[in-house]
């Protein structure tokens, strides 16, 4: 085989490599935020596909059939997408649990204060996402998201896609995200039910209490105040459960 030929069946084998690497670029916490530009996710994914070509199964691809090729292009872009977009439904978990907050809190009702065109609750599921985010990176976490990406081969061999299981964790990662973001808001509810109850006994106490007034800035700072002792706890949660999902990308 001469120099021209062995490197076009390499370059295949990395192209496919780069279909399932830049799929979970695209989509994955911290790498594929929207902060980030395209064109930067795109050179990181090709980086990690040239560094990662050599640790994975994945042999030099001759060209003599495209259509299988272009099928097996496919189904590695499909592996990459969906590991890229079941990771991003987890790190929605504290999108969730930011808009309780607010509406447990009495951030996002009309008469809250708000940050230019943003309501309080928009802020804080901001907040906790970047929180998130700079979780993964402070933990070392983006390592093993390198990691599960060599492990995805053995999870996932090339060429060979189950649709039905797919879709299957897919629908255990939504119900997971939703548990995950009920769990660690908890402490809202709670606090939420407290307040609105001993301002309930107050105006029945004192009827002539105006007990909206009274009870929104009370609600807030309650609210802000329980949000400041619980972020550690429910970002080292989320931080948990999300390592354990890259171990191992089943529910």
């Amino acid at each position: 085989m001469n120099l021209a030929a062995l490197l076009s069946v390499e370059f295949l084998g990395v192209a496919l490599v780069f279909a399932r690497i830049g799929g979970i670029v695209m989509f994955m916490p911290a790498f594929g935020e929207s902060f980030v530009p395209v064109r930067h996710r795109l050179a990181l994914a090709l980086v990690l596909a040239l560094a990662l070509y050599p640790a994975v199964p994945q042999g030099p691809i001759s060209l003599d059939a495209p259509g299988p090729l272009v099928g097996m292009i496919a189904i590695e872009l499909t592996l990459g997408l969906w590991i890229g977009l079941t990771a991003r439904i987890l790190l929605s978990a504290l999108e969730f649990a930011g808009s309780q907050i607010g509406l447990v809190s009495g951030l996002s009702n009309a008469f809250s204060p708000g940050l230019g065109s943003f309501q309080g609750s928009t802020l804080i599921s901001t907040g906790l996402m970047l929180g998130g985010v700079a979780v993964i990176f402070a933990t070392d976490l983006h390592h093993l998201i390198i990691a599960a990406m060599i492990s995805s081969y053995q999870i996932f061999p090339p060429g060979q896609i189950l649709p039905s299981d797919l879709a299957q964790q897919i629908v255990k990662a939504v119900s997971q995200s939703f548990y995950l973001g009920l769990s660690i808001v908890a402490p809202f509810y709670v606090m939420g039910l407290l307040v609105n109850l001993g301002m309930g006994l107050a105006s029945r106490m004192m009827p002539s209490l105006p007990v909206f007034f009274v009870a929104a800035p009370v609600l807030i700072m309650a609210g802000l105040l329980v949000l400041v002792m619980a972020t550690p706890v429910m970002l080292r949660e989320f931080a948990e459960r999300f390592g354990e999902w890259l171990g191992m990308m089943v529910f």
